[in-house]
This record gives structure tokens, C-alpha cells and sequence, in this order.
């Protein structure tokens, strides 16, 4: 049986002062706090240690241990604090399209909540960009805070399909060339998700060979008015129109970049068993 959410712990960890509205803007103000201060980050998978995704590890981990984590543990995360606030919110699972080929597993979660009669979709783990709450309406359109526009469309398979149009700086590397226009991210159907929906997409996503958690070291965060991205030993920030992008080759100067960027403190012993050096 999992521990009472200790909410007062969460609301310090993503630095929010206030406890916030039972709104829509509540629930903005809850998933910019929690992107700006909890990372996004596969590091454990390539540390062996598996991923945990019951709520006293997701809290343990991403709260009280300070680290960040990845989709399944950030949606866990942010579910349990949306209900300890009062919200009504249940998880979603999604398919990513972002370089897909043919039809991608469901490797994604992303949370339903619904205010006053209307459905709103909210997603603090996306590692890929940032995308501000959006009411589940089709042809919705919303901006984020680092110049980008999100839309989402009904569509006629997939059942609804979350855009993308920004500059490709402020992704994770698979945002589309330059220009492209809006650029499929996932999509998603409002179909009952059960623990053991997640469970099964989470075990594939962290242990299924040959995958992007599996065989890159992923880590992003949200910046106030920018993104910045850590893949294996690749580096891109940007904020507003600056650009910064380099290849890393010192193992401790990755050590500073995870400590000093991403908030994330890995000792010289487990940064050498990410095997990037």
C-alpha cells in the first residue's frame, strides 16, 4: 500500500508557492512548475536499474532524490499530485510519431483531466519539447512560452494527434527541419488505461532492445523562454533566438553540464558506467 502524497514536498520540489486553483490555469501553472524543475531523463535504464513506476518510487526518485525521470515516472508523478490537489485526471497512453517509419508502440502516457465538463490533455514528460495544457477540442491551438504552436486534430486511426510548429532548437532533435510546418508529435484515444497498461508499456520502453531509451542516454529540460537537450554526449540549449550546440568529450565536464543545467548529480563512477567515454 503506497504512502500518503505528501503534497507540501511536491509543491517545494517543483518550487510553486501557492497551492493552485481547481482551473484550467491551475493546471497550467502545475505542469510549467513541474517541467521547469523536474528533468526529463532515461539515465537508470542505462544504469541497470530498471524503472519503478509505483507511486513511492516515482515520489522517492523524482521528489525526495532530487533526480528527474521519464514519461511514465513524470505522468506518475504529476497524477498523484493532481489528485491530492483535486483534480479529476486519469492517464492516457500515446504513440510517438516523431521519426516513426511505420505505426509506433504505445511508449508514451500523458494525462486526461477533466474541468467544469471539458476534457483538457496535460503532459509534463514529454521529453521531446513543451507543450502548454490544451483543451481535448478539435483544431485547439496553443502556444508555449519558447515561441512554438501546438495543435491538436481529431484523426480519423489514431484517434487524436498532438502538432508541433517551432524552431527545431527547441526540441530534442526530432522536431522536423526548419520550415516544415506543424509536425506530428503523438497521438492518443481517451480508452480506459489500467496499471497494467502502464506497466506493459513501461517495461517495453525501458527494456526492449535496440529502442531510444534503450540505446541512448536521453536527458531535457524546459527553460524559462527556451530547451535545453542532452543526448549521449550531444549538448543544445536555446533560448529565445540563441542557439548553443556542442559535443562533449571530457566525462566531468558532462558531470558539471547534468549538475549545473539539468539539476542532476551523478557521482564520477556512475557517469563512467554510462558508458559514454
Amino acid at each position: 500500500m503506497s504512502l500518503p502524497f505528501n503534497l507540501p514536498a511536491y509543491l517545494e520540489r517543483i518550487r510553486l508557492p501557492a497551492r493552485p486553483t481547481i482551473d484550467h490555469h491551475g493546471l497550467a501553472a502545475v505542469q510549467r512548475a513541474h517541467r521547469l524543475a523536474i528533468p526529463f531523463e532515461n539515465l537508470d535504464v542505462a544504469l541497470g536499474r530498471g524503472i519503478d513506476i509505483s507511486a513511492d518510487a516515482v515520489f522517492g526518485k523524482l521528489v525526495i532524490a532530487g533526480r528527474g525521470g521519464y514519461c511514465f515516472e513524470q505522468n506518475r508523478l504529476f497524477l498523484d499530485a493532481l489528485h491530492a490537489l483535486g483534480f479529476e485526471a486519469r492517464p492516457l497512453l500515446a504513440r510517438v510519431w516523431l521519426n516513426a517509419e511505420n505505426v509506433p508502440p504505445k511508449t508514451h502516457t500523458v494525462s486526461l483531466v477533466t474541468i467544469d465538463g471539458q476534457q483538457w490533455i496535460a503532459d509534463p514528460g514529454f521529453g521531446g519539447s513543451y507543450a502548454p495544457p490544451m483543451p481535448l477540442v478539435d483544431g485547439a491551438e496553443a502556444d508555449a512560452p519558447d515561441g512554438a504552436r501546438f495543435r491538436l486534430s481529431q484523426d480519423a486511426t489514431h484517434g487524436w494527434m498532438l502538432f508541433r510548429h517551432g524552431e527545431l532548437g527547441s526540441t530534442d532533435g526530432r522536431g522536423g527541419a526548419a520550415g516544415a510546418g506543424f509536425q506530428p508529435q503523438y497521438s492518443f484515444t481517451t480508452d480506459m488505461v489500467w496499471p497494467a497498461d502502464l506497466a506493459m508499456g513501461n517495461l517495453w520502453t525501458s527494456t526492449a532492445p535496440g529502442t531510444r531509451f534503450t540505446t541512448l542516454k536521453v536527458v531535457s529540460t524546459v527553460l524559462p523562454h527556451g530547451f535545453a537537450t542532452l543526448t549521449d554526449r550531444h549538448y543544445r540549449r536555446r533560448v529565445g533566438e540563441e542557439e548553443t550546440a556542442t559535443e562533449i568529450a571530457d566525462p566531468r565536464v558532462y558531470r558539471m553540464r547534468l549538475s549545473m543545467m539539468f539539476g542532476i548529480d551523478l557521482s564520477k563512477d556512475e557517469v563512467a558506467a554510462l558508458g559514454l567515454f
